[in-house]
């Protein structure tokens, strides 16, 4: 078996309208397509940087440290 490659879950819980493009181009990026939705993507400095540019719009589940 692959060694299994750690994740996280993040979740897209207020809306874009408001934000700068850019922050509209980072939600994309994560995969989200509509609020309240719940993605898993691979736990990587990117994908860490990605969720650090918009801590207004998303959140991390099921951690207790915030970054």
């Amino acid at each position: 078996m692959a060694d299994a490659k750690p994740t996280i879950r993040i979740q897209y819980y207020r809306s874009k309208i408001q934000a700068p493009v850019k922050h509209k181009t980072v939600v994309q990026g994560l995969g989200f397509t509509r609020l309240q939705q719940i993605v898993e993507r691979e736990d990587t400095p990117s994908v860490r940087g990605m969720v650090r540019k918009i801590p207004h719009l998303v959140r991390i589940l099921g951690e207790d440290n915030k970054f």
